[in-house]
C-alpha cells in the first residue's frame, strides 16, 4: 500500500506546563510516541518532529505561527498536532494518535 507519511509534530518546551506538573516533559511524549507510533505501525512512513516553542528560529513559517499560538492561547503542552490537526494536549492519548493515523490509511499490527 502506497501512502504518503503523515507528519506528527509535537510542540512543547523544557519547561514543565504549569498544569502538567506530574507529567513527562514535552520531549520524553515526543521520545515516546514515536516509539509507540513506530510499533503500532511497523514498516508504514510517518515523520515525527519536536518543536520547542521558545526556539522556533530554525523552523517553518507554519510550525513558528503555531508555536507563537501554543503560547499564547495558553495551550496545555505537549501539543500533538498530525498533518495540521490537533490530536492530544498536555497528557496526549495514544488511542486518539492512533485514530488519526488509522484516518490516514495507516493499518494497526
Amino acid at each position: 500500500m502506497s501512502k504518503q507519511a503523515v507528519e506528527i509534530s509535537v510542540y512543547g518546551a523544557e519547561v514543565l506546563c504549569p498544569s502538567c506538573v506530574n507529567l513527562p516533559s514535552s520531549k520524553e511524549t515526543y521520545e515516546w510516541l514515536q516509539a509507540a507510533v513506530a510499533r503500532k505501525f511497523p514498516d508504514q512512513p510517518f515523520h515525527i518532529s519536536y518543536i520547542d516553542i521558545f526556539n522556533t528560529e530554525n523552523c517553518e513559517e507554519e510550525k513558528k505561527e503555531f508555536a507563537s499560538r501554543v503560547v499564547e492561547e495558553d495551550m496545555f503542552y505537549p501539543v500533538v498536532v498530525i498533518n495540521g490537526e490537533i490530536v492530544g494536549e498536555g497528557n496526549p492519548k495514544l488511542k486518539t494518535v492512533y485514530a488519526e493515523m488509522e484516518k490516514y490509511g495507516y493499518i494497526a499490527s
